[in-house]
């Protein structure tokens, strides 16, 4: 049993020794292509990022080309060094190709949100810090990422949109700002101009209400107990509850103090007599 054990042991060793000799060479020649590949990989790949980011190519698709690039090179690379050792690379790349398939298959989703992330990157439909709603979903963009985007509403709360869901649908870009509607009701006997003139000097004093696009502040319609004074504005979209509230409350204030009626739900009931049944 031992000697068996030693021939088997003594066999693998003439093997790797006569391999040695005979593509020692090829071996060394392998090892110092496969340096000179990672190097020049780690160059290239350098170099691609830095002029991308010099033409104001986004940082995320500059960094997804870079590596591809360096992938691609250290690929060939191991590809020439075993061929220079006498390994076959031929079934390695049908390998890498029937693998590559079932991948491209059980993954085609996340490729397709990495897909909509460079045309997204590429086109630039929106940036970092733009308001945007896209399928009855809002938020500001926090991040622009290759397989999602990531959105901040005015609750607060994360919103992971993939990007497949994003290419191709109804993009709505109101940049930094969200916009709010309000209104108020006063009695018909009140000065109209007067209580417009106050909102819009309280949407202009506010510092947290855009003046571009201009707040706008009029007659919305007439309704049965009061005339109804519409109010719009744009505010920043993190902020927009507190915004809303705070103006709502100074919108009320002002009303109030410059002794404007505020009324509520009326009926006028006439009651008529029967004059022939008084007779």
């Amino acid at each position: 049993m031992i000697e068996q054990e030693i021939a088997q042991f003594e066999k693998y060793y003439d093997l790797i020794r006569d391999y040695l000799l005979n593509y020692s060479m090829q071996l060394l020649g392998a090892v110092v292509i496969l340096i000179i590949g990672l190097w020049l990989s780690k160059k290239l790949a350098d170099t691609t990022r830095r002029l991308m980011l010099n033409h104001n190519i986004d940082v995320t698709l500059s960094n997804f080309v870079a590596n591809v690039v360096k992938v691609l090179i250290v690929g060939m690379f191991i590809i020439i060094a075993l061929g220079k050792v006498g390994i076959s690379v031929t079934p390695f790349v049908a390998a890498i190709g029937a693998a590559s398939l079932g991948a491209g298959l059980a993954v085609q989703g996340m490729l397709s949100n990495y897909g909509a992330g460079l045309a997204l990157i590429a086109t630039r439909p929106f940036v970092v810090g733009d308001t945007i709603s896209v399928k009855n979903v809002s938020g500001q963009v926090k991040s622009i990422e290759l397989g999602y985007t990531i959105l901040v509403n005015e609750q607060k709360v994360e919103i992971t949109v993939p990007n497949k869901h994003i290419i191709g649908e109804v993009l709505h870009n109101s940049f930094n700002f969200s916009h709010i509607e309000g209104e108020i009701g006063i009695a018909y006997d009140a000065p109209a101009d007067k209580a417009i003139e106050i909102i819009q000097s309280i949407l202009q004093n506010e510092k947290c209400v855009a003046s571009d696009p201009t707040p706008q502040v009029g007659i919305e319609s007439f309704s049965d107990s009061a005339i109804v004074i519409s109010y719009r504005y744009w505010t920043p979209t993190t902020e927009l509850i507190e915004n809303k509230l705070n103006i709502n409350m100074a919108i009320y204030a002002g009303i109030k103090n410059a002794q404007i009626e505020i009324p509520f739900p009326q009926r006028v009931v006439t009651i008529k007599s029967d004059q022939r049944g008084a007779q």
